[in-house]
């Protein structure tokens, strides 16, 4: 029998793959986590790597910020990628500007929405604010750009506030609309609510969503608004970003894949790559226990996890490690088990008896205990100990 990666329970999303895609924003959301700076040559590695992965869509940045990552973004558009570059721009002519200098393919133009910031932000009213998105929109679409326009703080704006404004935007020329939880606060089962009315009155636009990790949700209301009728999903590699970061794309894209069945036909063998690659060049360590590209997600410790995983792989493992670029390993500490120390003795060519194996998995279990990390010359002095002490050469 063909074991599956998957779960038997799981529904597949019944979603046309061609419509469905990925918009990056590592470059743009993911550079303004707090203390992250990329240089425009890190931008364009990163940017390279992500179109080598796939990605359709990658937003390179906000040319308004400053010369400086204006010309970071337009180093990007011009780098002959085959993902359509994109620029966050506000609801200004001089921001899209900034944009159609930078040979961009489209904008997505961002404006809040929500009672909370209209009153305490912009200080203006929806009318006003409306007005300012539309007209940017108008213009956006006349210099030929492709227009996705964002509801900042969405899902804490009215749901009639929502509808009336997106069909607006549909209706001055924008290709998508977003759905940005820009604190956080949605769930799921909300998500999926606006995104499902939503689709119930647009006749031409996508949906995209933009979700923010606050309380750790960024990943699930992703799937959620792809459930609801969302077709592009904003992830960061490593799930950085501001606060608690936004949706990872790598836990999104393998969640689609493995558990979803949907295929976004990306290269993710590249993702531990690129992974470690926006770990450099963020500074923001990745947590060994991180979903999917941590480092020590595929180490197995534990004697009957390591009997499973040793005899199939998919008794521990959700998928294949090697699928992303990750390997698998076999460490060793108080939870080893005696196969999984003769497996690592057979790789070093040594066979022992049973008596000699249990004494070298009760002396690994003991310096464990004693503090002592159990890493290969570790392993190999006490083997060599308990040989000796045996009167045994290797």
């Amino acid at each position: 029998m063909k074991w599956k990666e998957g779960c038997p329970y799981n529904p597949r999303l019944n979603v046309d793959v061609e419509e469905l895609y990925i918009y990056d924003t590592t470059l743009r959301d993911g550079e303004q986590t707090p203390g992250v700076c990329f240089t425009k040559e890190e931008k364009l590695e990163i940017a390279r790597k992500l179109d080598e992965l796939g990605i359709k869509q990658i937003e390179a940045g906000f040319p308004a910020v400053s010369e400086r990552e204006m010309e970071s973004v337009k180093a990007i558009a011009n780098a002959g990628l085959n993902a359509d570059i994109l620029a966050l721009s506000r609801a200004l002519r001089e921001d899209i500007d900034r944009a159609l200098y930078c040979d961009v393919d489209g904008v997505i133009i961002f404006i809040a929405t929500s009672p909370l910031h209209l009153k305490y932000k912009l200080r203006k009213t929806l009318e006003e604010v409306e007005e300012m998105g539309m007209d940017a929109i108008e213009y956006a679409k006349d210099h030929g750009l492709f227009v996705a326009f964002s509801a900042e703080d969405a899902t804490r704006t009215p749901l009639e506030d929502l509808l009336r404004i997106h069909r607006n935007a549909e209706e001055h020329g924008a290709d998508r609309v977003h759905i940005a939880d820009t604190a956080g606060v949605g769930t799921p089962q909300s998500i999926y609510y606006i995104c499902s009315e939503l689709r119930k009155h647009l006749k031409r636009a996508h949906i995209g969503v933009h979700c923010h990790n606050d309380f750790g949700f960024a990943v699930i209301n992703s799937l959620y608004g792809v459930m609801g009728g969302a077709r592009a999903i904003s992830t960061t590699v490593n799930g950085i970003g501001e606060r608690a970061g936004n949706a990872a794309l790598e836990e999104v894209v393998m969640a689609l894949m493995v558990l979803y069945d949907v295929d976004l036909g990306l290269n993710i063998s590249l993702l531990k790559e690129l992974s470690e690659l926006v770990e450099k060049y963020s500074k923001i360590p990745v947590p060994v226990n991180k979903p999917i590209v941590g480092d020590r997600v595929f180490h197995h410790e534990s004697g009957i996890h390591v009997d499973g995983v040793l005899a199939n792989p998919f008794t521990y493992e959700p998928f294949l490690p090697e699928k992303i670029g990750h390997r698998r390993e076999i460490v060793f500490g108080k939870h080893s088990g005696s196969r999984g120390v003769r497996a690592k003795l057979k790789e070093m060519g040594i066979e022992v008896s049973d008596d000699i194996l249990l004494e070298i998995v009760k002396r690994i279990k003991e310096a464990r205990e004693d503090g002592i990390e159990i890493e290969d010359k570790v392993f190999r002095d006490i083997v060599e100990e308990v040989l000796k002490s045996r009167g045994c050469s290797k």
